[in-house]
């Protein structure tokens, strides 16, 4: 197996517990690749403002050579917010992705770099879940509204079983020759740029830093990192990972909630 120099790894379900915790085992073996000369990065469906409290916690945070890939890849940028890579919608793929919600009832909402937006004043329950966890506030906006503001991904939010009997409406279909779909959490379904996802991101990172995707380990549990896995040179599937996840994975770890990231990472550890 090559050399590893670079870990890219998936927040939730993956870096964090299933109580949003950073264990001491995987603090513990972080540490110890970044004193062997491994880069770190943080490769989330989040915007950096949702990532920070963990860069602090690894001492990631506000630096200019430290990185994280966002918004599922449609973003990357150094630690200080200096973005090398993004990768808007547009605004016509905005207004026929929220026109679906409106047919279905679906919760949406529009991210962009700094807010969330959202066309509905009957803010759902994940809405502000999500707006909680990214550490993003929201505003109403009408569709005219937003014509000129930069929307980096949207977001279908909503109870898992609504949401799920949703997504098999052929309302759907005509979006995805336009937009990348992902689903980041039973509660979430994301659209994308064409061909944006967290491979995308780690891939431009990975060129800036001139690593080559066999120098790359990469972690992750839900289907948007399926991806950054299939890219890297070892993708590692969390025990917790679904189906698709594990399936296109070189190797499987522990679960988030037994240390897995800790003990892939020790693994290639000297």
């Amino acid at each position: 197996m090559a050399e590893i120099k670079l870990i890219a790894i998936d927040i939730d379900g993956t870096l964090v517990n299933s109580k949003k915790e950073i264990t001491p085992a995987v603090k513990a073996a972080i540490e110890k690749a970044k004193l062997q000369n491994k880069k770190i990065v943080i490769c989330t469906g989040r915007p950096l403002a949702g990532a920070q409290r963990y860069l602090d916690e690894l001492k990631l945070n506000n630096q200019d050579d430290q990185y994280v890939v966002s918004f599922n890849g449609a973003v990357s940028e150094n630690t200080n917010s200096k973005i090398l890579f993004k990768q808007e919608l547009n605004y016509q793929d905005y207004i026929d992705l929220e026109v679906i919600a409106r047919k279905l009832n679906l919760h949406f909402q529009a991210i962009s770099l700094d807010r969330i937006y959202t066309a509905n004043r009957d803010l759902g329950y994940y809405t502000i879940y999500n707006s909680r966890i990214v550490n993003l506030g929201v505003s109403y906006r009408t569709q005219e509204e937003m014509q000129n503001i930069p929307i980096i991904k949207c977001m279908y939010v909503d109870d898992p079983k609504f949401l799920d009997e949703c997504l098999k409406n052929p309302l759907f279909d005509s979006m995805r020759t336009r937009v990348t779909f992902s689903k980041t959490e039973p509660f979430y379904y994301e659209a994308t740029a064409k061909s944006t996802d967290k491979a995308t991101g780690l891939k431009v990172l990975c060129a800036h830093l001139k690593i080559t995707p066999e120098n790359v380990m990469a972690l992750g549990d839900e289907a948007n990192d399926m991806p950054m896995l299939k890219f890297a040179g070892l993708g590692v599937a969390m025990g917790n990972a679904v189906n698709i996840t594990k399936q296109n994975a070189d190797a499987i770890t522990d679960d988030c909630d037994h240390d897995g990231v800790a003990k892939a990472i020790n693994k290639i550890l000297d």
